[in-house]
């Protein structure tokens, strides 16, 4: 049994290696290759959280209570997904390459979808590859002979997705995290939803974790939060008389047991912090955040880069950040090759790596840091209008 785990976990592990969207909200045709880190830089509005909802759209398709129509249907339907700058060729596009550094290309899943007379969600076209020999091709000649069945994916069926379930599972294993402390702080926050990504039910799911492992998690946090956290001395997972679940640190004070408080009392830097700890720890899947500094001091924020190195070090685990900070592009380790720029264009946003900016490539080269040749970037053109707001 030792031997099987050492050999799974000397196995490098999947994460998307490349990405192709149509008409897909800010985004009417863009392909581009993605690393084990991403960072996604951009003026507001340019498409950053509609990029990462990408990957969360693929994960609702394969998850309990989603699926394809479902999935669409939380985003408002296929023409509140469709680029405003989309023309003749209306199909909604999402191509996915899956693999790992040793073989980047293992699968490819490709789903082209668009909407019938009475709106509703229809697939125009479902492809699966494995290295690059096909799985699956639909429509196939059932769907043509009963189309209610171009309603749902493949993907997302059990008995239908046996030759390519490997990469369902992988898709269900994306997370994505946004806290809001004011939903963690909510007391009545848990009302049934599981995995809130905003943090409605951030507590129950430390709660809901195997009491060892949990125990241990909130020991790393807890030494980690001590760097960052003036005297905090305990972190804990604590029950109040109706047995409600919280997190309940300790704090050096002038009494000689110190001070508690619950998550309630919690500063957002602190709460903010402790969920994108747990998250590090929680699953093995991509991980999607959108920027994780707010809330954070400056010191905090250039150490998250690393934190994220580390992780990926030891389980080779996919991150992607959306950020509009200078302090977490400081970090000298990240590579021109895993900063995504966007840039928004009257025909849709692209992206490209700050490798393929000529500009970007010749500012480093000659000495200036990252941050410094990317921010500007985007930055709005004239930010000091703002000022005559009302003259």
């Amino acid at each position: 049994m030792a031997q099987n785990r050492r050999k799974s976990a000397s196995q490098p592990s999947l994460r998307f290696t490349e990405i192709r969207l149509e008409n897909w909200r800010n985004f009417a045709s863009t392909q581009v290759a993605l690393q084990r880190r991403v960072f996604l830089v951009g003026p507001n509005a340019s498409g950053k959280t509609n990029f990462l909802d990408v990957f969360r759209f693929l994960h609702d398709l394969v998850s309990v209570g989603g699926g394809f129509q479902e999935s669409v249907r939380k985003r408002r339907g296929v023409s509140s997904l469709r680029c405003l700058a989309a023309r003749r060729y209306s199909d909604v596009a999402v191509t996915v390459t899956i693999g790992n550094d040793d073989t980047p290309a293992m699968w490819r899943y490709e789903l082209r979808f668009n909407q019938d007379k009475q709106r509703r969600p229809i697939i125009k076209k479902e492809l699966v590859t494995r290295q690059e020999k096909e799985i699956l091709h639909r429509p196939e000649e059932k769907d043509r002979g009963d189309p209610e069945r171009l309603t749902q994916t493949f993907l997302e069926q059990v008995h239908a997705n046996q030759s390519f379930r490997e990469v369902a599972d992988f898709l269900s294993s994306t997370s994505y995290l946004h806290i809001v402390p004011q939903l963690v702080r909510e007391p009545d926050r848990f009302v049934g939803k599981a995995n809130d990504p905003f943090g409605g039910d951030f507590v129950e799911q430390i709660a809901r974790k195997q009491e060892k492992t949990r125990n241990i998690w909130l020991k790393r946090i807890r030494e980690a939060l001590q760097i960052a956290v003036p005297q905090l001395v305990d972190l804990e997972l604590w029950r109040d008389t109706r047995g409600t679940p919280h997190l309940r640190a300790r704090y050096e004070h002038w009494r000689p047991q110190g001070a508690w408080q619950t998550e309630e009392e919690f500063s957002d830097g602190t709460l903010r912090l402790i969920g994108l700890l747990w998250s590090a720890l929680a699953g093995n899947g991509p991980l999607l955040l959108q920027e994780p500094e707010l809330s954070l001091y400056a010191k905090v924020i250039s150490c998250i880069p690393q934190m994220f190195a580390r992780l990926q070090r030891r389980t080779g685990r996919q991150v992607m950040i959306s950020t509009h900070s200078r302090d977490l592009l400081q970090d000298e380790g990240i590579g021109l090759e895993e900063l995504l720029l966007l840039e928004p264009q009257a025909e849709g946003t692209s992206i490209g790596t700050a490798l393929d900016s000529g500009e970007i490539r010749a500012l480093v080269d000659g000495g200036l840091p990252l941050a410094e040749a990317v921010i500007p970037k985007t930055s709005p053109n004239r930010p000091h209008q703002l000022t005559l707001f009302k003259d």
